[in-house]
């Protein structure tokens, strides 16, 4: 174990906890992971104790952050329990506890979780509209569609903001060309860090990039809800958030604990591909999320030389499966170099030809994304409400 570790494992024994005893001693801590002069690491409670345990959290933050060779710290709670082979010091002996209690199954009429989970959803604070951008697979240019969706609302005279949700694999650091470090007010909160008129937030400007992130879900939802409560976003009329790809933990949470004013589905043409979309739209319908429509990425391919199309991956898929599910279908992205060689260099086509054949389909399909969230709004406020007297 190295000193950094040591210490602050040093801290966590001499902080109370509420129960008696310490953290430490009671064999609460997770592995500790220190990275750029950030440490994480989580503290397994009861669930029902979250709400004594936050102010121990909060303290632990606090004095982590004076660690030698620590700058800050970001620490979650969990109900989740150690795995094996987590290093820590020997729990000190205590009384074995009860079995846990297994509450009953509910009856085959209770009401699904999603509407409960609706309720728990907190506004973040300036943010006028949040959009997620989603994929069931990875490789299908999701992070490209959202940095270059953004800069369409951008274009369309929107303050907006965007947040890398892709903890495991951040791209917004490469896509915008963002280097450095962001800065921090008071200690706590971030300052988010701007290219091309946007203000962006990415795990990937804490970590080096060839860093790998090995954490468990709850690690993630403390590392993105973080990124959204604790970042001085200021006044947004969009915030763009580029979701991991899949259906797993943290796209589950973000569903339920953010009021997304919907999501964007990207997805290529072929089947195997729109098989992982239509997971990935029903995951958002099970849990309230309104979807906004379906973009066709790597459409099709025009030659340079000779102008002949070709559809390389098949044409038309999203479209017929939008049309099926009943969703708005929101454009065709061409497989295009320029999209690909502007993305790797940092200087998105949106931003840096804004008058050109690309930039106006993403300001397309930023315009019906924008329409499809004012008819979402609309069939919310003709919902019937029902009134108990």
């Amino acid at each position: 174990m190295d000193d950094a570790k040591r210490r602050i494992l040093d801290i966590l024994e001499d902080m109370p906890a509420p129960g008696g005893g310490n953290v430490v001693s009671r064999g609460m801590v997770s592995d500790i992971f220190i990275a750029d002069g950030k440490a994480f690491f989580s503290l397994s409670v009861p669930a029902s104790e979250a709400d004594r345990f936050e102010g121990l959290r909060q303290e632990a933050e606090r004095r982590v952050a004076s660690v030698p060779g620590v700058q800050s710290a970001m620490v979650a709670l969990t109900a989740e329990r150690r795995g094996a082979g987590i290093e820590t010091r020997a729990p000190a002996a205590r009384p074995p506890a009860a079995p846990p209690r297994r509450d009953p199954p509910p009856p085959p009429s209770a009401p699904p979780a999603a509407p409960q989970a609706r309720s728990a959803r907190q506004d973040v604070s300036g943010v006028a509209r949040i959009v997620a951008v989603a994929s069931g697979k990875g490789g299908v240019g999701k992070s490209t569609t959202a940095v270059n969706l953004a800069l369409a609302f951008r274009a369309l005279g929107l303050r907006v903001g965007l947040l890398d949700a892709d903890v495991y694999g951040p791209s917004v650091p490469r896509l915008l060309n963002l280097r450095g470090r962001p800065e921090t007010v008071n200690g706590r909160t971030i300052r988010p860090m701007e290219a091309y008129g946007l203000k962006a937030m990415s795990m990937g400007f804490l970590v080096d990039e060839d860093t790998p992130m090995i954490w468990r879900g709850p690690m993630v939802m403390s590392a993105l809800n973080q990124m959204l409560r604790e970042v001085e976003w200021g006044e947004l009329d969009i915030l763009v958030v580029d979701m991991p790809p899949g259906t797993g933990d943290a796209q589950l949470t973000m569903a339920q604990q953010v009021p997304l004013a919907g999501a964007v589905i990207v997805s290529t043409p072929q089947d195997l591909a729109l098989i992982d979309a239509r997971k990935g739209l029903a995951m958002f319908r099970k849990v309230e999320v309104s979807v906004l429509g379906i973009v066709e990425n790597m459409s099709y391919f025009i030659a340079p030389d000779t102008g002949t199309r070709y559809d390389i991956f098949g044409h038309g898929g999203a479209r017929a499966e939008a049309e099926r599910l009943g969703v708005p279908f929101l454009g065709e992205v061409p497989l295009e170099m320029t999209i690909r060689e502007s993305s790797d260099a940092g200087a998105p086509v949106t931003a840096t030809d804004p008058q050109g054949p690309h930039a106006k389909i993403y300001r397309d399909v930023a315009e019906r994304t924008l329409a499809s969230i004012e008819a979402a709004n609309a069939a919310s406020r003709k919902a019937p409400k029902i009134v108990f007297e």
